[in-house]
């Protein structure tokens, strides 16, 4: 015995019949899957597309210059240690009586930034407790060599050039090179 009942069906007026036929006919479910197929077919190729234009154009890595200038040497007084430049270049200006010298501001242990203590006569480094001398010389801490120097000429315009990009190093035996030292 069946008993089911039926659905009435719903008898709309003619006027509105083609209305009714056309709603009922625009979207159904193997249309919908049809259609998101296809959109997510056509949004992956086009983000497969971005990522291919993006690898046409590579990120590029722009660091400032090597060098910069330090300034002339009458603006420095004889038997300080400058470090206005320590934070912006990691470089300290030593001016001593016959010259100048361009010191790294970075520890040969691990690269913090040691700090100066005028009273001390030493550069002091916080993270590990490395040791240097004004000359750049490592006397105690896990650093396990001297602080580098940088290249120091006089340019055209009387200003002292300091180049970042070429490095000195003592136990090279290269701190007596001309270009390490600024004679004045």
């Amino acid at each position: 015995m069946n008993t089911r009942l039926k659905s009435p069906e719903i008898k709309f007026p003619a006027e509105y019949e083609a209305e009714v036929q056309s709603a009922s006919s625009f979207m159904d479910r193997r249309r919908f899957m049809n259609y998101s197929g296809w959109v997510g077919i056509l949004g992956s190729l086009a983000i497969s597309l971005l990522g291919f234009l993006r690898f046409m154009f590579p990120r590029v890595l722009f660091e400032p210059a090597s060098t910069f200038k330090a300034g002339k040497p009458s603006d420095y007084a004889v038997g300080t240690v400058d470090t206005r430049f320590a934070l912006s270049h990691r470089v300290w200006i030593i001016r001593e009586e016959r010259g100048f010298y361009a010191l790294s501001a970075i520890c040969t242990h691990l690269g913090c930034t040691p700090k100066w203590f005028a009273n001390e006569d030493k550069f002091k480094c916080s993270c590990h407790g490395s040791g240097f001398k004004r000359s750049g010389f490592n006397f105690e801490g896990p650093a396990p060599r001297a602080l580098d120097r940088f290249k120091i000429v006089l340019g055209e315009d009387g200003e002292m050039v300091v180049d970042r990009g070429k490095d000195f190093r003592l136990e090279r035996g290269e701190w007596t090179k001309p270009e390490a030292y600024l004679f004045i």
